[in-house]
């Protein structure tokens, strides 16, 4: 598919890449949310591992999320994210794991460092604003 983003990072505001986002992003089309994603089996239930490991499980369901509605990374506008203890080592594992789902095209984000998440054993937990794009954005 088509990446009909538009990415922003306006001249007067700090380069936000290096920490997994972008300032601005908008697209054509019709808006679709996704629900918090974190590190779960098709159950439901938390998959133990390290902080690394939370995130790229999470990833991977957000990106299962997107494809069941028909979309795909490229089609994300918005990031939510929700960090347990969240500190600098946390942040480059997550800035590192967004760039290699979106690379130089990140999305708008909002992090937040959190005490707990919904189930014990969350560290971590993502959802997502998409767009699906309207057949004038795509043709």
């Amino acid at each position: 598919m088509t990446d009909t983003r538009t990415i922003t990072n306006p001249p007067g505001l700090h380069d936000p890449t290096p920490f997994g986002y972008s300032h601005a992003a908008s697209a054509p089309g019709e808006p679709v949310f996704i629900g918090g994603q974190y590190a779960s089996d098709a159950h439901g239930q938390v998959v133990p591992g390290d902080f690394t490991a939370q995130v790229e499980l999470a990833l991977a369901n957000l990106r299962t999320a997107l494809a069941g509605v028909g979309l795909g990374f490229e089609h994300v506008v918005r990031l939510g994210s929700y960090i347990v203890d969240h500190d600098p080592q946390k942040l480059a594992v997550l800035g590192k794991a967004l760039a290699g789902a979106w690379g130089d095209r990140l999305p708008a984000q909002t992090l937040s460092g959190v005490a707990s998440l919904a189930l014990p054993g969350m560290l971590f937990e993502i959802d997502a604003i998409a767009v699906r794009p309207t057949t004038e954005a795509t043709g």
